[in-house]
């Protein structure tokens, strides 16, 4: 670079005392009157985004000097604002430049973050407090490349000491406050890693001192004006708490109760209950007090409250302080949810949100199985009958089970996919039997792993096990099921479709082994169950009729096929053929049977040996498919 490139360079960088002379020439056009097109101020805020542009090509440069410099220059200008001669004209049109490229260079330069954010602090303090919850609303939309959270706490603690500052239209300023806040929470918090640890925590706490700023402007408040403004409060504290919960380090989480305690008190102070909570009803409530056409996008903000509503409740069970705080309230909503039908299931099925998202760390899924167990209480099964009708629920209670379905399925720990099995078994049978094999039908349905229809199908095994209990019971205490109950019974025809389900995919063709072995085998050991059933000679009807075990006859011919025992008579079965049907069939086998069959090392001849036991007892448990 030559001389005459150097000197231009040097006269267009930003310095303390270009910044002196900008300022000087800002005083002295108010003082003249001549400031009408802001030009003067501009040309300051110029210097500033000079200096916070470099900062930011460099933010990775560490380099003392130029740190210094920037902190003289934030310097000056604290100086010319504080100054007793200062012009308040002058600070008003600082203050609709400034607030950005001060907030930034705050943030880039850890030795500028003070005097920052006492430059921040000054226009607050003295200029028009709507005026400027409108530049600091502006400040947060603008993009930005480097150390965003700490610009964002920076000016989400000024925005709290500006709203306490308000003096009329409170609610009208937060709808147009809180938008702002939380699509910066929504965009940065999921980009948060472990060594942003420190600053993200700092932002929770930011945003809760504009929480505690709302609360103190809703004490001022009474009435209608009241009502509104602390429903908006309680779903802006139950979206925090959502945000909050989804830091997946456990430090971060850990650090984070204190946060979680402060919104808890806010719900309080809005009316929220645990009862409400737990229901999802005060979450409903306050919603449906701002639902007006005009807050539309506010609402679109609060999309995660009723998440917020569930972890509320699962972070008493997380936290000690939490905890202590509920005292005996939470104990008692339950006792309440778990005393009627209705609410039961509310509780139920709004845990799916948490339990569906892949947003939240698996500490928190845990804790979600915990209280779904806790509210599926087992005492209560025997008081649920068939008079409940939770047909209307049946679509929640369907996406429920799908969601404690995928923690089964993805959970990290077999101690925690062990928990979710248990949950789900428990809440399944919480449903009224009437409808209970419409759900296990539809889950096994819409199941795309092989695995969890195996273990679905044993829980239809389960439910008629249950229900032939049940119908045996009936008998012993009246001939009326005999004599003009429903026949077949309704849980004959459920069972049989599902084996047909699995034994003759839609798709058609034969199952596809051994990749759907496991279900497989759970449908035939369903059939083989119903079947030993129909045999036991205790009822003077049988359920199976010829046509039906016709289709079951046919059924296992293809089956025979398809593991290999029905080879072209012009060739023997290969060696991987016949260990997939030896695999098949003794995996199949009932205990009492499996130590006699292991020995034969030919599936045919094992097959043989089943038929003529079949054939001797008189029931079959994989029919034969073909006639001697």
């Amino acid at each position: 670079m030559d001389a005459g490139d150097t000197s231009a360079a040097a006269a267009v960088a930003p310095t303390p005392a270009r910044l002196r002379e900008a300022l000087a020439a800002l005083s002295k056009a108010f003082e003249s009157g001549d400031c009408s097109d802001g030009s003067a101020a501009a040309a300051v805020s110029d210097l500033l985004n000079a200096a916070a542009d470099a900062a930011d090509a460099d933010a990775d440069a560490e380099d003392e000097a130029a740190a210094g410099v920037v902190e003289e220059m934030l310097r000056e200008v604290h100086a010319f604002l504080s100054s007793p001669s200062s012009n308040q004209l002058a600070i008003d049109a600082l203050s609709l430049e400034l607030v950005k490229p001060v907030a930034k260079l705050g943030a880039l330069m850890r030795n500028c973050w003070d005097i920052a954010n006492a430059i921040i602090e000054f226009f607050v303090s003295n200029c028009n407090p709507r005026d400027m919850l409108s530049i600091l609303c502006e400040a947060v939309d603008a993009p930005l490349a480097s150390n965003g959270s700490v610009y964002f706490v920076l000016l989400f603690k000024e925005l709290a000491k500006v709203l306490v500052l308000i003096q009329r239209r409170h609610t009208e300023q937060v709808k147009v406050t809180l938008p702002a806040v939380l699509r910066v929470m929504n965009a940065v918090i999921p980009e948060c890693d472990e060594e942003h640890g420190k600053i993200i925590v700092d932002m929770y706490n930011a945003a809760l001192r504009i929480g505690n700023a709302i609360q103190e402007m809703c004490k001022k408040m009474v009435n209608q004006t009241n009502e509104e403004l602390c429903s908006v409060l309680s779903l802006y504290s139950l979206q925090n708490i959502a945000l909050v919960s989804r830091c997946k380090q456990q430090h971060i989480l850990s650090a984070c109760g204190s946060v979680v305690l402060q919104h808890s008190k806010i719900l309080t102070f809005c009316g929220f209950t645990y009862l409400g909570l737990l229901t999802g009803n005060d979450v409903t409530s306050a919603t449906d007090k701002i639902s007006k056409d005009e807050d539309a996008d506010l609402l679109e903000c609060f999309s995660f409250a009723m998440n917020g509503a569930n972890l509320a409740v699962i972070w008493t069970y997380m936290d000690d302080e939490i905890s202590k705080y509920a005292g005996a309230e939470l104990e008692s909503a339950l006792k309440d949810v778990k005393g009627n039908h209705t609410r039961m299931w509310q509780a139920i099925n709004i845990l799916r949100y948490v339990l569906s998202s892949t947003h939240y760390p698996w500490v928190i899924k845990s804790h979600s199985l915990d209280l779904l167990l806790t509210i599926a209480n087992e005492s209560r099964i025997e008081e649920i009958n068939d008079h409940v009708d939770v047909s209307s629920s049946g679509p929640q209670i369907f996406a429920t089970l799908k969601a404690i379905e995928s923690v089964m399925i993805s959970a990290p720990d077999a101690l925690m996919r062990k928990k979710a099995f248990a949950t789900l078994k428990q809440v399944i049978s919480m449903v009224p039997s009437s409808q209970r094999f419409n759900i296990l039908q539809a889950l096994i349905k819409n199941s795309i792993f092989p695995s969890l229809t195996a273990i679905l199908l044993d829980l239809v095994k389960d439910e008629v096990s249950r229900e032939i209990r049940r119908a045996d019971q009936d008998i012993v205490e009246s001939d009326q099921l005999q004599d003009g109950g429903e026949w077949p019974p309704p849980w004959f025809s459920h069972a049989l479709e599902l084996v047909e389900l699995i034994l003759k995919p839609p798709e058609g063709g034969p199952p596809c082994l051994p990749d759907h072995g496991e279900q497989v085998l759970s449908a035939l050991n369903l059939l083989r169950f119903v079947l030993i059933i129909d045999s036991r000679g205790s009822r003077s009807r049988k359920m199976f009729g010829e046509e039906t075990m016709r289709k079951i006859v046919l059924g296992a011919k293809k089956l025979r096929q398809t593991i290999g025992m029905g080879t072209p008579q012009d060739r023997a079965p290969t060696p991987d053929e016949n260990d997939q049907a030896l695999h098949f069939l003794r995996h199949h086998l009932c205990t009492t049977l499996k130590n006699e069959y292991m020995g034969f090392r030919s599936p045919l001849t094992l097959w043989a040996a089943l038929k003529k036991w079949f054939k001797k007892l008189k029931y079959t448990i994989l029919p034969q498919a073909e006639q001697d």
